[in-house]
């Protein structure tokens, strides 16, 4: 059976919170002690931290970045694929992921949710760590109903929730 592969996303470099960085790492631990692999967008702000905590207890981690060199990754990166997309690789770490993990975010965060919702992927917001998590927190992003955002308040739950949706 294969692994189950876990994207975790949100809040860039420039934006992201203490908070949403500590939720994220803890994200990412998460997802390691459960043996699943840790997708990211490759860079620094949340996709760093869930990184990092993902290092931390032994995980794989493969980030999937905008850039067209690897030098742009964060250094906890084992697998480093460098798309030259731009945002445009928002649709492959989505189209990658089993569950996808919304820690904050801005913009750029919602399209890789958007993207996860148009293939029904489950997708779970960790409530209370602001941008657009909180704000598509137990929704349906339209009318076709296709999967309800989910809401949990802890990271073990979020991770817990992600992969008890994996089919």
């Amino acid at each position: 059976m294969k692994k189950p592969q876990i994207l975790v996303i949100g809040f860039g470099d420039n934006h992201c919170t203490d908070r949403a960085y500590d939720l994220a790492y803890e994200v990412g631990k998460e997802i390691a002690e459960r043996g699943a692999i840790l997708v990211t967008g490759g860079l620094k702000g949340v996709m760093e931290a869930a990184s990092r905590g993902a290092k931390s207890e032994g995980g794989l981690v493969v980030g999937i970045i905008p850039q067209d060199s690897k030098a742009s990754a964060n250094p906890y990166n084992d697998v480093v694929i460098s798309t030259g997309v731009g945002h445009s690789r928002d649709f492959i770490t989505a189209y990658s992921a089993d569950a996808v993990i919304v820690v904050g975010g801005g913009s750029g965060t919602l399209i890789e949710v958007c993207a996860a919702y148009l293939k029904a992927k489950p997708i779970i917001a960790l409530v209370g760590s602001g941008g657009v998590a909180d704000r598509i927190v137990d929704t349906y992003l339209d009318d076709r109903c296709l999967t309800r955002v989910v809401g949990e308040k802890e990271p073990r739950r979020a991770v817990e929730r992600a992969l008890s949706l994996v089919k």
